[in-house]
């Protein structure tokens, strides 16, 4: 990634993503970061994810799943994720490349059978398939788009890790 310091584009601190990028580029350990979120069980469907110094990100299942309705349910939030990294991403893509973002929506959707959740079927209790439409208002050329969509698509760290296993351990602590 080339980067341009100082100034803003896209309301990216190009000089702050550019000491980052510079950060790693001097000592490549710098990019070995782990997150977490702790959830704790607020009763029913309900549940609250701490993340950092953030308040709560509540999780409930809608009424016809047998929830309140009170907030998105875990699968929308993987979307919402989804969409919210690919956003990041064009932002720090378009911003490294001198395109100017003038509007960005990101439309998600996944199809999930419900069979092996509920215990009524074996098999894979994920998404079956997930689609993005990326609607993008940009001042640059179809070629800088498609390029930008391809450097995006590539480098998501949400969507490499839903296109790829990985291990995952779930465990009694």
């Amino acid at each position: 990634m080339t980067m341009t310091t100082g100034g803003h584009l896209n309301l990216v601190d190009l000089g702050a993503l550019g000491a980052l990028v510079e950060k790693i580029r001097q000592r490549p350990s710098a990019a070995q970061t782990t997150w977490s979120a702790e959830v704790r069980w607020t009763g029913a469907f309900r549940s609250e994810a701490a993340v950092r110094r953030f308040a709560p990100i509540a999780s409930d299942e809608p009424r016809g799943m047998g929830g309140t309705d009170s907030a998105p349910n875990p699968v929308e939030q993987l979307l919402a994720a989804l969409g919210n990294c690919l956003a990041v991403g064009y932002a720090i893509n378009a911003s490294a490349a001198g395109i100017t973002i003038r509007a960005l929506r990101i439309d998600l959707d996944g199809d999930l059978d419900l069979h092996a959740l509920l215990g009524l079927a074996d098999g894979h209790a994920g998404f079956s398939a997930i689609r993005v439409a990326v609607h993008l208002d940009t001042d640059a050329d179809e070629d800088a788009v498609a390029e930008l969509h391809a450097t995006v698509a590539a480098t998501s760290p949400v969507g490499q890790t839903l296109s790829k296993a990985i291990p995952l351990e779930i465990s009694p602590a």
